[in-house]
This record gives structure tokens, C-alpha cells and sequence, in this order.
């Protein structure tokens, strides 16, 4: 039964027709809560003034108007009445009587005729009201003007002496004093609106202060203001779980580099003990071969506490790339290799430095290890760092491009296998740019090898 309905023409067309009005407000409106808030209620009132303006002013302007000008069709039939049962030697004193007791101008054309009429305008409420009461109350030829910037109201009606002519104030016909009303209506609405905006702004400013202290402590940013709740209950609320659990973040962080700290500290001095005794027995193959082991073991320990670690205690400050990439250079020279950098915009940068040092060195040994010559590229604009390293290795199929950077994750071709053969080079690369809030990419580099992208914004 669905089926049949939602398969008739008609129907079809209409939902299309709110799809398209759907898509098109989508893409209109506005999308900020502050402005989202406003229209909100801004909307509904300028809607029920469309409608107090559209059913009561209409209706009180038209009856105004009718009374008004029934009025001054009264006095003009009251004229006529008197123009054809007095003698004509009165008509001097029946205009003069209009003039001073009705507040009408008249004047008699004995050879006068009516003029054409006149287009009537598009909203014509005195036009029709006069025309219909003259038609009714005096049933003669007539024709009137109403246009016009005057402040009179000009009839005129055949008569058998002629033409009378009768101005009348338009204040007498018309209710002229409907402007008071809509001006009224217009500024109370103008200051709704000042005191809606305001209220509105005070409210979105805690929100967006809790938006910035979370992207700054997203990003290891130490702000110089401490962030307090304001604003509603609610934004309160909300505020007030965000300082709570950021300080359960920070204290699981400092629990965890302590740690951290004592395992290292525990470890490194096994292993120095484990050193002393190998130089105590002797130069031998088997002694070269520990001491061997061992180094491995310690690069495999400091590999894994950096990871853990990840440098998230560090505070942030300014770094400069030519410094960075040009220590990466030098290092490519001693091992008889190439390396290229350019840079695009600002030089200096503000990041972790030593983190930051760490996420470029793991990206340029990487490529270092398998590849010849390699270009980085770096564009430091207003709102992002994008860092390009591209080299001419053997590359990583696109299908595997993510898989390398799960930690301890051993394969064949495996681009993220450091010095110390612990598979984290890449894991601890992304760790890195994802605590500055931005992302480590890998796609297909122009040289023919592997390009390893940074994005982080400024």
C-alpha cells in the first residue's frame, strides 16, 4: 500500500519539491548557533506582526475609512439636495455654508465636463469605499482623484446645472494616521531585536570560550586566561565536566609519566650494570656480540617510553623549520644522500618543539633508509602547516598506507621500522601530529616513491 502511494506521480513530485527547498535552506541558512538563535526569534515575531498588520490594521483601516468617507458622501448629497430645491440665486451661499461648516471647497461648472477616468491604483481602499458610497447615497455620474501628493481629495458629480466640483481634506476620508502605528510597531521591534542580539551574544560566548579551551587543550596549548564557566545552567554544566576531566587527563598523563620515568630509570640501570660486567670479562666475539644486544635493547626501551610518552608534557613554543630541515640535510649528506626543502611563508612556527623535531626526523629517516633523494615542502599559511616529504623509494601499496602506522606492526616491505627495528617510526609520527591537532597522511610522491604529508593547524 506504501509502495502504490509513494509511486504516484503527484507524490513524487512533492517530495522532490521538499528536497530541493531542504538542500536549498540547507545551503542558505545561516549555521552558527548565535545566528541559528537569532532567526529563531526573530522569525516568529516579524510573523505575528505580518499578521497583526495584515488582519487588524486592514480591518481598522477599512472601517475608518468607510465611516470616514460615508461622512463626507453625506455632506455632499446633503449639497446636492440643497443645490436642487433652492433657487440658484443660493448656490454662492450654500458653497460658502460647505466651506464653513463642512469643511468642503465647492464649486458649480454650469458647462463643465467630466474628465476621463483615471487608472486606478494597485491598492485602491479610498477609491473604492468613495465610489461605491457615492454610487449608493447619490447615484449620479461621478468621477474622482485620489492620487497624488495633495492633501486633497478632488469629486466630481454631474449634475443638471453642471459639474460640481467638491476637494475634500483627505484626513476626512481617509484614516491617514495608520503610519503612527507601524512606526510603533517597527521601532518596538527594532529594539527587541538590540536586546535579543545582545542576550544572545552573552549567551554564545561561553560556548564559544569552552570551544577554545578544549581545542587549545587538544592541541597542548597552555592558555594565559583559565578557562571558568559562564553563560546558562546547562553551559555551566557542560563547562564544569570539561575542567573535570581534563584534570582527570592531566593527572592519568602525569601518573603515567611517572611511571614512565621509574621503569626507564629501573631498566637503564640493569642494563648499565649489565655493561660494566661485559667490560670486566673482557674484549671477546661473544662480549662484542652482548654489548651488541644490549644497545639494541636500550634503543628499543628509549623507542618504547617515546611512544608512550608521546611528549605530551612538553610545553608548546617556536620552532624554525630551516633549522629543522636543514639538521635533516646534513644528516642525508653524511650518509651520501640527497635531500631538498623549500619553504612557503612564515619560517618560524608555533608547535612542540622537541615533539615536532622528532615527527619531522622520524618522516626524513624513513624515507632515508629507503630511498636516495628526497624533497620536502613546507606551506605555513594563516590556519595550517602542511609539510610534504616526498621521496624516490619503492613506495607502500595504497592498501597497506594505514596498516603502517599501527604500532609494532611488522612487515616485509614496512616503511615504519626505525633504527631500532620496533616498528613505531610512523605510529609515533602520527601520535605526534594528531596531539597538535592535525593528521600524518601517506599518498603517492611525484618522485615515484612514497609521500608522507603533515597537516597542523597554526
Amino acid at each position: 500500500m506504501l509502495r502504490a502511494i509513494a509511486g504516484l506521480p503527484g507524490l513524487r513530485q512533492l517530495c522532490g519539491a521538499y528536497n530541493t527547498v531542504a538542500r536549498w535552506t540547507h545551503h542558505r541558512l545561516p549555521r552558527g548557533f548565535f545566528a541559528r538563535s537569532l532567526l529563531i526569534s526573530i522569525i516568529p515575531m516579524l510573523l505575528l506582526q505580518a499578521v497583526v498588520a495584515a488582519v487588524f490594521m486592514e480591518r481598522h483601516w477599512q472601517m475608518v475609512t468607510e465611516r470616514l468617507s460615508d461622512a463626507v458622501t453625506g455632506d455632499i448629497a446633503a449639497i446636492i439636495d440643497l443645490i436642487d430645491t433652492t433657487d440658484p440665486d443660493y448656490e454662492d451661499e450654500i458653497i460658502s455654508i460647505a466651506a464653513r461648516d463642512m469643511g468642503l471647497r465647492v464649486a458649480l461648472e454650469p458647462d463643465g465636463k467630466l474628465p476621463p477616468p483615471l487608472p486606478k491604483p494597485f491598492f485602491g481602499l479610498l477609491d473604492q469605499v468613495l465610489a461605491e458610497l457615492i454610487s449608493d447615497k447619490i447615484g449620479r455620474p461621478f468621477w474622482i482623484d485620489t492620487l497624488g501628493n495633495s492633501r486633497f481629495v478632488e469629486i466630481r458629480i454631474k449634475l443638471d446645472e453642471g459639474i460640481l466640483r467638491i476637494f475634500a481634506r483627505r484626513s476626512m476620508t481617509y484614516a491617514s494616521n495608520t503610519h503612527i502605528f507601524i512606526l510603533w510597531m517597527v521601532g518596538t521591534s527594532l529594539v527587541l531585536i538590540g536586546i535579543a542580539t545582545l542576550f544572545l551574544r552573552g549567551q554564545t560566548r561561553p560556548i564559544l570560550s569552552l570551544a577554545q579551551a578544549a581545542e587549545d587543550f587538544g592541541k597542548g596549548h597552555r592558555s594565559s586566561m583559565p578557562f571558568k564557566p559562564r553563560g546558562a545552567i546547562e553551559i555551566r554544566r557542560a563547562g564544569l565536566a570539561f575542567i573535570l576531566m581534563r584534570e582527570r587527563i592531566e593527572r592519568q598523563i602525569e601518573q603515567r609519566t611517572t611511571m614512565l620515568n621509574g621503569v626507564s630509570h629501573d631498566l637503564r640501570t640493569i642494563l648499565t650494570r649489565f655493561k660494566l660486567q661485559l667490560a670486566l670479562i673482557g674484549d671477546s666475539a661473544e662480549v662484542d656480540a652482548l654489548n651488541q644486544d644490549i644497545e639494541e635493547m636500550q634503543k628499543m626501551l628509549e623507542g618504547y617510553i617515546d611512544f608512550a610518552r608521546g611528549d605530551a608534557e612538553e610545553t608548546t613554543g617556536t620552532a624554525s623549520l630551516s633549522a629543522l630541515f636543514k639538521r635533516q640535510q646534513e644528516d642525508f649528506e653524511l650518509s651520501g644522500k640527497t635531500l631538498h626543502y623549500t619553504i612557503i611563508g612564515d619560517d618560524a612556527v608555533t608547535v612542540r618543539p622537541n615533539a615536532f623535531a622528532r615527527l619531522v626526523a622520524n618522516l626524513a629517516s624513513n624515507a632515508k633508509r629507503h630511498a636516495n633523494r628526497l624533497e620536502i615542502t613546507a606551506e605555513h599559511g594563516e590556519k595550517w602547516l602542511s609539510v610534504s616529504f616526498d621521496d624516490d623509494g619503492p613506495g607502500i601499496a595504497e592498501d597497506m598506507r594505514e596498516d603502517v602506522f599501527k604500532p609494532f606492526l611488522r612487515l616485509d616491505n614496512a616503511r615504519n621500522l626505525d633504527s631500532s627495528g620496533t616498528g613505531l617510526g610512523l605510529a609515533i609520527a602520527r601520535d605526534i601530529a594528531r596531539s597538535h591537532g592535525g593528521n600524518v597522511v601517506l599518498s603517492d610522491s611525484p618522485l615515484g616513491g612514497l609521500r608522507a604529508t603533515i597537516h597542523i593547524p597554526c
